[in-house]
């Protein structure tokens, strides 16, 4: 585990701490490894090696914490179907795990792994950065639907982080 998934406060507006960079990086790692069949090693290799750091669009980003990155790639590889069983349970019977959107799963599944596996992330830190990574690539109705998913993931893992704050009441739908 790293010690930077505590969202540092960031040094100013829109500034991407290394745990938020880590975090879209491995959303985007993992939807390349949807798309080639390529497994986690080889994947978080080639991110480390050519992509990790890489200043492309936005001048406000740092560069990804290698360490978490490599943590999420390998986490939510590793635990799929753990992650669609948390997921399947807090999503309406409407709602299909497996119908989802592949890059939309992906962000759920590595909120799911984070609120489960990185007990030192608060609930309310990672489910705020999965809402960011969702506003990366999608529209308000996503970004609500991953806010609403992992909120209610959260209770059910971790009841007293979220003790009096305002959540889901009922099961979330698309």
């Amino acid at each position: 585990m790293t010690g930077d998934g505590a969202a540092a406060p960031a040094d100013g507006p829109g500034k991407r701490t290394a745990a938020s960079a880590a975090r879209l990086a491995a959303v985007q790692a993992l939807y390349q490894m949807s798309m080639t069949g390529h497994g986690a090693d080889a994947v978080v290799r080639e991110f480390r090696l050519h992509r990790l750091g890489q200043q492309i669009e936005d001048a406000n980003a740092a560069a990804a914490d290698p360490a978490m990155f490599a943590e999420l790639v390998r986490g939510v590889s590793e635990n799929v179907d753990e992650l669609d069983d948390m997921l399947a349970a807090v999503l309406s019977d409407e709602l299909d795990v497996d119908r989802l959107e592949t890059v939309l799963k992906i962000i759920l599944r590595a909120g799911a792994f984070e609120l489960s596996a990185r007990l030192d992330v608060p609930a309310p830190v990672a489910i705020n950065e999965y809402v960011d990574v969702a506003d990366a690539f999608y529209a308000r109705k996503e970004t609500a639907l991953v806010n609403a998913v992992l909120d209610r993931l959260a209770r059910s893992l971790r009841p007293d982080e979220l003790e009096g704050h305002p959540g889901e009441s009922a099961s979330v739908t698309g």
